[in-house]
């Protein structure tokens, strides 16, 4: 089973993780701000992680950053949930290691698919 590591500072983001994901047959913890993020990074790695941007102290996409430049979290997946689609942030994303983005409000449907398709080019780079 897939599992799932959320960081967003939205309950009902969260709520809606909690709620969508284990559908699919994926194990799903959330948490609420980067600190959160980290204790649960040292306990456990997920094998993608979905991130927001807009959180109160460290924002996402320094997070991003900080994950991808450490040796035991630098290989995870980090899909962007974002309410931000300008192009300047979706561009900071994918510059500084998210290997996509997802504009806010979601569906499940379309995360899903998002989540379906970065694991489908984990196993082929694994190749």
């Amino acid at each position: 089973m897939k599992t799932i590591l959320a960081i967003d500072d939205d309950p009902s983001m969260r709520d809606f993780y909690e709620q969508g994901l284990p559908i699919f047959g994926y194990k799903i913890a959330t948490v609420e701000d980067a600190e959160s993020a980290r204790a649960s990074l040292t306990e456990h790695l997920p094998d993608l992680i979905l991130m927001d941007v807009m959180m109160p102290g460290v924002d996402g996409i320094s997070l991003t950053r900080e994950i991808r430049t450490n040796a035991k979290t630098g290989h995870i997946p980090i899909l962007i949930v974002s309410a931000l689609a300008d192009a300047a942030t979706v561009n900071d994303a994918l510059l500084f290691g998210a290997v996509d983005y997802l504009a806010k409000p979601v569906s499940v449907e379309d995360l899903k698919a998002k989540i379906e398709h970065i694991f489908a080019l984990e196993e082929h780079r694994k190749k």
